[in-house]
């Protein structure tokens, strides 16, 4: 038999992603339903270390939902790795009764939740990130705001770029993922789009893009550059000298990953943290939950970790199309 879950863990870890205040709220409140004691654990497995556990109620997440950030803190904790520091961890989650634990973040804080897992402790884990790189879901906390900010924040560039006549490379961020790239490509209708996955470092082929747009009247262009390529101000100072148009870059940067989330994350973050107390309270562990093909699922942590994820090659290639002006 299932061993019986009575104190419930929720931890966010890594990076922050908005939505993570919906799903500590559904965790909260859907234990609490269930008749189950809720601690949150401040800081990530760091926190966690360092015993920085609180005890929880409705009230402690009353008005949080619209927050961006994470009320719990979040931070990164290189130690976790090590097989010392992980069974640590599972016996201090034991000392403070915790018996269930739901981990939101990305892949490294599935990796920590695998080794929870292994040493006794029923573990969830939340997919936390506005990269959208998490191979078992179509949908990550975060990303759906993200996004959204990124979008907004590049028309606002397009209107000053076209004002000037300038060339204006946008950065975006997603690690070594392009997806905040590449949807902001298609929303935007930039006329390049340099992905991680894709990118030849041909900048001749860009500057010669640059030139054959203005060429035809074009008073702008816009290139959106993933954080995963960088050096989004060089490769400005490369083109200017090239093409001999101005050229300007801009880095988005941190605002992406703040502001208040967007009604999808607030819903699927909501949806995913009470999924993962019954999950819990069904007597499973060692599981990611996930968004597949309209559905809220979840997987095995170790077979979702196993996973590979690529761009969806169709968006790829619309996305260059429709740049193409």
């Amino acid at each position: 038999m299932a061993k019986e879950i009575n104190t419930i863990g929720v931890l966010t870890s890594g990076g922050d992603a908005p939505g993570m205040n919906a799903a500590i709220r559904a965790v909260v409140r859907e234990a609490i339903a269930k008749g189950k004691k809720v601690k949150g654990i401040k800081r990530g497995y760091a926190g966690l270390l360092a015993e920085e556990i609180i005890d929880m109620d409705a009230h402690s997440v009353s008005d949080i939902i619209s927050r961006g950030g994470t009320i719990l803190q979040t931070a990164r904790c290189y130690e976790f790795v090590e097989p010392a520091y992980q069974k640590q961890g599972a016996e201090i989650c034991k000392k403070h009764g915790i018996d269930g634990l739901v981990v939101i973040g990305g892949d490294g804080s599935f990796k920590g939740a695998q080794k929870l897992a292994a040493n006794g402790v029923n573990t969830i884990g939340l997919p936390g990130t506005i990269d959208l790189d998490i191979s078992c879901t179509e949908y990550t906390i975060g990303f759906d705001t993200a996004v959204n900010t990124a979008m907004e924040a590049i028309d606002k560039v397009r209107d000053t770029s076209t004002s000037h006549e300038r060339c204006s490379i946008i950065e975006v961020m997603g690690r070594g993922a392009g997806y905040i790239a590449l949807w902001c490509g298609i929303a935007n209708g930039a006329e390049d789009v340099l992905l991680p996955e894709r990118y030849n470092y041909d900048e001749q082929a860009l500057v010669n893009h640059i030139i054959e747009g203005r060429k035809k009247g074009k008073q702008h262009h816009i290139i959106i550059n993933a954080e995963g390529i960088g050096h989004s101000t060089s490769m400005a100072k490369r083109i200017e000298a090239a093409t001999g148009i101005e050229t300007r870059a801009t880095i988005l940067g941190h605002m992406q990953r703040g502001g208040s989330p967007t009604c999808k994350d607030r819903v699927y973050a909501s949806t995913m943290g009470a999924l993962a107390v019954d999950l819990l309270c069904e007597g499973k562990t060692n599981r990611v939950v996930g968004y597949d093909h309209g559905e809220f699922i979840d997987f095995d942590i170790d077979e979702a970790l196993a996973m590979k994820k690529d761009l969806d090659e169709y968006q790829v290639q619309i996305c260059r199309d429709l740049g193409n002006s």
